[in-house]
């Protein structure tokens, strides 16, 4: 689907082509701001994929299934020369939720920055019928691209501080044995435990934007085969474990480690349940030891502003702080234009009027249904009784 602005700057919003691939790769070394520090690696890896992937991916794209969005991409083109994309993506299976990946303009363009990128977001809103919130997270120094979705509605949600832990200091902490003596491997029928600890971990605002649903902790046939894939490639590794209390029959902390090669730092992601904060110290030893087994470089671990015991462990075994984003949402509600049914040209008179009984009832054998009738007719008389009466008002 095309969506053709107006004249005035005669610039079209298309999806993607296999043609467009080094375009976007010339915005990308152009663009001095993207959203955060990984998103310049994450968009390298995702124009890779989809180059060596593009007629799956394309194929995957026109019927419903799980991959249908992974790569729903957008440029905006003027005279055969792109301008600008956008990647988005659905956070959640129900697509309710919709977050922005990444936005590039051509900063040679006269009219470059809030103006393409707003068309570009404007195209996602109206095109995009599931979505009825959309996110995204960028760099809190990130001052134009910031003020462009300020403008587009976007409003702050949350703040986030991304550590870096040293090597050094990983392999003390894996020195320490962890105390976690049901710590559980992770598979679909957990699903309902990660998502009582993911809803309970979590504010009501977040919780309510995110819109998560048990299914969003399932991992589906194409998932899990990718996955696999990229490991005997050796691309990423996935590791994550999740800590069982039997007494409340519930899950209180869960991890996700994701190894990527050599020479880039690991990343994980880190819930634990706001009554056992004191599982940092043991979560943070296991993952450890997963670590020191790779020797990598660093290992990256997030905290949100609503986390004060996570953000205070972390200080005190010598993180150090690396960069700062501001998780950002904007509702979309689309207007249905419909015609007006065949029920509402009906007039509520005429509708009453056809419900009067054009002769007196039939007499009937109960005499509880007669007297109801007799009083029926005192109250509605009919156009007879009407007549009877003028003309013995005449006489």
């Amino acid at each position: 689907m095309n969506f053709i602005l107006p004249e005035e700057n005669n610039i079209t919003i298309r999806p993607v082509q296999y043609r467009d691939l080094g375009a976007i790769e010339s915005l990308v070394s152009k663009s001095d701001e993207l959203h955060h520090s990984g998103s310049a690696l994450a968009l390298s890896q995702d124009l890779g994929n989809l180059r060596q992937w593009y007629s799956p991916l394309k194929l995957l794209s026109l019927f419903p299934n799980p991959a249908q969005h992974h790569f729903s991409f957008y440029v905006a083109e003027q005279e055969e020369q792109v301008l600008g994309a956008i990647k988005v993506s659905p956070t959640n299976s129900t697509r309710t939720t919709w977050q922005v990946e990444h936005i590039l303009v051509d900063p040679d363009y006269p009219v470059a920055g809030k103006r393409i990128g707003s068309q570009l977001l404007r195209y996602c809103f109206e095109s995009i019928w599931e979505a009825r919130t959309w996110t995204l997270e960028i760099n809190i120094h990130h001052k134009s691209i910031l003020s462009l979705y300020r403008s587009n509605g976007f409003q702050p949600l949350a703040q986030f501080t991304y550590w870096s832990i040293a090597p050094e200091k990983l392999h003390a902490l894996a020195q320490h044995e962890p105390k976690l003596p049901n710590l559980l491997p992770v598979n679909n029928a957990d699903a309902q435990l990660l998502y009582q600890l993911d809803t309970v971990s979590m504010p009501p605002l977040l919780r309510q934007v995110f819109d998560r649903h048990i299914n969003d902790f399932k991992r589906n046939l194409i998932d899990l085969t990718v996955g696999r894939f990229q490991q005997w490639f050796g691309q990423q590794h996935i590791r994550q474990g999740y800590v069982f209390e039997p007494q409340r029959k519930a899950a209180i902390a869960h991890f996700r480690l994701n190894q990527t090669p050599q020479n880039q730092p690991d990343q994980c992601q880190l819930t634990v349940h706001p009554a056992y904060t004191w599982l940092y110290p043991e979560m943070l030893a296991k993952i450890a030891q997963f670590f020191s087994e790779a020797e990598k470089p660093q290992l990256l671990l997030a905290s949100a502003d609503y986390q004060p015991e996570r953000e205070e462990y972390l200080e005190e075994i010598g993180a150090e702080r690396v960069e700062h984003t501001l998780l950002l949402s904007r509702s979309v509600w689309h207007k249905l234009r419909e015609a007006p049914s065949s029920l509402e040209r009906l007039q509520l008179s005429g509708v009453l009027q056809g419900l009067r009984p054009g002769r007196a009832p039939i007499p009937s054998r109960l005499p509880w249904l007669n007297s109801f009738s007799e009083e029926s007719n005192h109250d509605h008389p009919s156009p007879s009784d009407h007549a009877h009466r003028e003309e013995e008002e005449d006489h």
